[in-house]
């Protein structure tokens, strides 16, 4: 069975919420670019699984284990661009961050080659990661 490139975005962002890193290990090109906004700790242009990979897990620490997507709302197609409207959040001892967001993932061969995220309230979401 072929997947769609929604499909695979799709089984990314359920892995991600599930903490299956294995499948997200899978569905990551290992050349992947992903592009982190704002202007915090995590910010900036990370280039291969390895670099991915590392900025995740630091977000996890930072956030004790608790950030997370909380809602996939909807998923939109544009050949090999998939647009996900989400609910992120997580915790920080007493600071908490929620908010929705878009990721745009670059789908090519079966693979998320490129990602871009989008935050809701990019301000907010830099005060929570810090410096």
């Amino acid at each position: 069975m072929t997947s769609t490139n929604t499909d695979i975005a799709r089984t990314h962002l359920e892995a991600v919420q599930t903490g299956n890193m294995a499948i997200v290990g899978e569905l990551l090109a290992g050349d992947i670019v992903w592009h982190q906004p704002g202007a915090n700790q995590f910010s900036g242009d990370h280039e291969g699984q390895e670099a991915v990979f590392g900025m995740l897990g630091r977000m996890m620490e930072s956030s004790q284990g608790t950030f997370a997507i909380e809602t996939i709302h909807s998923l939109m197609d544009n050949g090999d661009l998939i647009a996900a409207s989400i609910h992120f959040a997580g915790r920080r001892g007493d600071t908490a961050m929620a908010m929705d967001g878009v990721d745009l993932m670059r789908v090519q061969d079966g693979k998320i080659i490129e990602m871009w995220l989008f935050s809701g309230d990019q301000t907010a979401e830099d005060a929570f990661w810090g410096q």
